[in-house]
């Protein structure tokens, strides 16, 4: 993996790899990176990185609507891109008590409001009904005059939002493939828990219902092919969510989290790199719990063991075999359990291709590829 900053900074560098894979210019990445570098570690220096990060998403943007007013279009839209981009990756690395934090999230959510205006009018911003209220998603619509499509749902983790799923490209790339793709912030983040205080849970198909329902009302969705993906804590979530709401038509995640209870008992001793600073503030904020301890004994029950063999359609498990945050063995287990899937697959990415770390981040157009190739072959298969 490229490591910008020396020492122990994985958490920051896997961060300048996510984003020059995601689009980011290398100029404006490494000014925006300069002045971290006096930072003595990464939950002192969180704020100093997010301040650096800030002034070149301020800058972009100020070209975005320079070029906007001359009607450079196209120029603008790039520009809002890199914007929203720089500040998507750059807030997760702020704690839950930083009073700016919401602010920040808010100017990415307006950055990619003008992406979807002027650049990329295919993709919209949709609120899908659940217990109550809505979960804020980006749908990504690849069909043409409104004749029903194949549809992903898609997934994030534990501290990633759907702009990060929107900047990985791969729902741009299954919608060339003419497939479209929902990217949805679920309980436990993205906006769903900044702005709606909506907290996680281990039950991940409550909201797979929800989103599936809202799927089927549609005309331009073919509801008999429809499937899920998710990465990171997408890991657990995706697979419980398969196992239980039997419309899907199959399953692929960046990276197995089979057992994310017990990941946490050996984060407590210090064991494997943390995702964002601020490890356990971020945790307890994403699951809506007081205190560590209790947290731990509800993490137990974060875990596919007797699960994944309830899932009865393809299932598609890739993992870095340099993976600093999730073991490798996790794949294995994942992929052991779910003798029940029809085609089930494990493939890991090796330190000599790329792609080997946390949800292949350091390579990811290599492991988006074989994803999307997956996903498509295996919809033409089932069509």
């Amino acid at each position: 993996m490229f490591e910008y900053f020396s020492g122990p900074r994985y958490i920051w560098n896997l961060s300048v790899c996510g984003t020059l894979n995601c689009g980011g210019a290398i100029d404006e990445v490494d000014r925006a990176c300069r002045p971290a570098r006096a930072a003595q570690d990464v939950d002192s220096g969180s704020k100093l990185f997010m301040q650096g990060w800030k002034a070149v998403a301020d800058e972009v943007a100020e070209q975005a609507r320079a070029s906007e007013a001359a009607g450079h279009l196209r120029t603008a839209g790039q520009q809002w891109y890199r914007s929203g981009l720089y500040v998507s990756h750059a807030e997760r690395m702020m704690g839950n008590s930083d009073p700016g934090r919401r602010e920040f999230y808010q100017q990415a959510l307006d950055a990619f409001a003008k992406v979807f205006e002027i650049a990329d009018p295919a993709t919209t911003r949709v609120e899908v009904p659940f217990e109550g209220t809505t979960l804020p998603a980006y749908f990504s619509n690849a069909s043409k005059n409104g004749e029903p499509v194949p549809c992903i749902v898609m997934w994030n983790g534990l501290d990633s939002t759907k702009e990060q799923m929107y900047t990985s490209g791969w729902p741009q790339e299954m919608r060339e493939r003419g497939i479209s793709v929902l990217m949805v912030d679920n309980p436990g983040s993205g906006e769903a828990l900044r702005f709606q205080d909506l907290t996680s849970r281990i039950e991940s198909e409550d909201w797979a219902a929800a989103q599936v329902d809202w799927l089927e009302s549609r005309s331009d969705v073919d509801s008999d092919r429809i499937g899920l993906v998710g990465w990171s804590l997408g890991g657990y979530y995706c697979p419980r969510a398969a196992a239980f709401e039997k419309r899907f038509k199959l399953l692929a995640i960046w990276g197995a989290n089979h057992n994310w209870g017990e990941v946490q008992k050996k984060r407590l001793q210090r064991e494997g790199e943390n995702p964002v600073p601020h490890y356990w503030e971020h945790v307890l904020w994403t699951w809506g719990f007081d205190d560590v301890d209790t947290f731990i004994q509800y993490a137990e029950g974060v875990n596919l063991n007797g699960v994944v063999e309830k899932i009865t359609v393809p299932f598609l498990i890739t993992h870095g075999e340099n993976d600093r945050q999730i073991s490798v063995d996790y794949a294995h287990q994942s992929y052991d359990q779910a003798v029940n899937s029809p085609k089930r697959e494990l493939r890991i990415f090796t330190v000599e291709e790329g792609a080997a770390e946390h949800v292949g981040l350091d390579h990811m157009p290599h492991i988006n590829a074989y994803i999307a190739d997956w996903v498509e072959d295996t919809f033409a298969e089932i069509s």
